[in-house]
């Protein structure tokens, strides 16, 4: 038999005896599961990144995150004295970094944050006459969200602008502008951004009865005025203590029946005492170490690390419960080592708030997660336990 006949014949026995490529559906099968890929039908799971992951600095990090996520936010680097911290003057290298990682991983990028009264530039500070400040407010902006127009997916337009009280801060833009800076951040953002992209308005303790109801008061009023609001988010910075879950799902379906689809922001939680029963997240807040405040200095001991995986399986059940309206979480950080718990409030302190070690290790939490299925109950399938422990 000629050669090249006889080895078209030996290709096609084996094709045939040893079975036609997998379809991608059993491929799925086979594939360890993430944490992004096992809620994906309810919704996107992803972490704020530092300039570490996207510079090529945290090359394990920026791993983790490729495999694990399918959504990113911006820790720091596009908040207003990061990246326009004089007039004119624009930082792009590192939010453009940002965006072309979330663009090759084909993920949901959020852009954090437009209106802020914390990491503000020293010259917006010093604006006081109101229609230079709106001016600045607007070129800020179109400048930011234009830059971006149909690549980044949504917007924490606006940051923290309520009291524990439910009443507006008075932060510099409310001094200057009074309460219509808000419509008009959110109609600059429409515009600048487009018709396409996600405006969402971002706060801490949005738990607080108090404050959710300002909250609701506050978008129905800048929707009124023709402002576009398309989802709330909570930031979900919590202790292993508190707050309650029921306390968490009042306010979830308080926004539900506002109609306010809901993204949980800033997901974390902490393992170690809150001094002087401190409440909120301002990040002006700091105080001195001590070895009561600190008392994990080198490792989590197993006791705590069920502590957390509990916590943690209670917030997944209930996001899951409620999934029909929550479209997104967001983890505030990737791994252990990227927390900004580990300064705040109290500088120096080994936080484990996440859901990966300082080495980039799952640690018992994760399973725990990945364990509910879309019910919110446990699968009792363990061969997908195992993969889980398997991924890496």
């Amino acid at each position: 038999m000629h050669t090249k006949n006889y080895l078209l014949l030996l290709a096609i026995v084996c094709l045939y005896a040893c079975g036609s490529p997998s379809t991608p559906e059993e491929q799925a099968e086979t594939t360890p599961p993430t944490i992004s890929t096992a809620f994906a039908d309810q919704f996107v799971v992803g972490a704020a990144l530092g300039v570490s992951h996207i510079n090529g600095t945290d090359t394990l990090g920026q791993a983790l995150v490729a495999r694990e996520y399918n959504t990113i936010t911006p820790e720091n680097m596009m908040k207003w004295e990061e990246i326009n911290p004089r007039p004119g003057v624009f930082n792009w290298a590192d939010p453009d970094a940002f965006v072309a990682f979330g663009e090759e991983n084909d993920m949901f990028i959020v852009g954090h944050a437009l209106v802020w009264h914390s990491q503000l530039s020293d010259y917006v500070k010093e604006i006081t006459d109101p229609e230079l400040l709106l001016a600045e407010m607007k070129t800020h902006i179109d400048a930011v969200a234009g830059r971006y127009k149909g690549r980044i997916d949504g917007w924490d337009v606006v940051n923290e602008a309520l009291n524990e009280d439910g009443s507006l801060r008075e932060s510099h833009f409310y001094k200057v502008l009074g309460e219509d800076y808000l419509t008009e951040a959110f109609k600059m953002a429409a515009a600048a951004a487009g018709p396409e992209t996600k405006l969402y308005y971002n706060d801490y303790n949005m738990w607080n009865a108090d404050k959710r109801e300002g909250a609701i008061r506050m978008i129905e009023k800048i929707r009124a005025n023709g402002g576009r609001v398309d989802g709330i988010g909570m930031q979900a910075h919590y202790s292993v203590a508190g707050p309650s879950i029921d306390t968490i799902e009042q306010s979830i379906v308080a926004y539900e029946k506002a109609g306010l689809p809901i993204m949980m922001t800033e997901l974390d939680v902490t393992v170690l005492p809150n001094p002087w029963d401190l409440v909120g997240a301002e990040v002006s807040q700091n105080f001195e170490n001590s070895p009561y405040m600190n008392p994990f200095p080198d490792a989590l001991p197993d006791s705590m690390q069920t502590v957390l995986a509990d916590r943690y399986e209670d917030l997944f059940r209930l996001y899951l419960k409620h999934a029909d309206n929550i479209e997104r979480i967001t983890f505030w950080g990737v791994n252990d080592g990227h927390s900004w718990l580990n300064g705040w409030p109290i500088s120096g302190r080994t936080n484990y708030p996440l859901l990966f070690d300082r080495s980039y290790q799952k640690k018992p939490v994760y399973d725990r997660v990945l364990s509910l299925n879309p019910d919110g109950k446990k699968s009792g399938n363990y061969n997908y336990q195992k993969q889980a422990n398997e991924v890496n």
